[in-house]
């Protein structure tokens, strides 16, 4: 079980350390299953399960039997130049500022791509998010 684990760990790019301390599962815990001395007990396996988002059976078998299917709302091509154009304006706007600082330091280009990059996240996030909530029943697709 635990090769499936280390599947996921792999996929997401995440440390067993990292699951253990959001999850609130203790590393010796991970530790003892990866070694095989015990399985860990079934809320265990489903905290670890729900952090991955996939159904418990996969942590048992390492197969998607209960297809998760993702209804989270696509963003359109409308959506996407909406975001590009705001992230254009806020690049030209963050370039303009003169003596503009990022963590103490004096802003670089790749700096405010980090910035962009992450309010890029946020945004299509946002998007999503506001689809899912606003867009009524006879509009949503199954």
């Amino acid at each position: 079980m635990y090769e499936y684990f280390q599947r996921l760990l792999d996929k997401y790019g995440v440390t067993a350390y990292k699951v253990a301390k959001e999850t609130g599962i203790s590393t010796v815990t991970l530790t003892n299953w990866k070694r095989g001395r015990y399985t860990p007990k079934p809320d265990k396996l489903q905290k670890i399960a729900d952090y991955f988002g996939v159904p418990l059976s996969y942590l048992l078998t390492g197969k998607m039997e209960e297809e998760v299917k993702d209804k989270s709302p696509e963003l359109t091509r409308r959506d996407e130049r909406d975001i590009e154009k705001i992230l254009d304006q806020t690049r030209d706007q963050l370039l303009s500022q003169d003596g503009l600082m990022f963590d103490g330091q004096p802003a670089t280009p790749e700096a405010i791509d980090s910035i962009l990059s992450a309010m890029q996240i946020g945004m299509e996030l946002a998007k999503k998010k506001n689809k899912e909530k606003y867009t009524p029943k006879k509009y949503k697709k199954d």
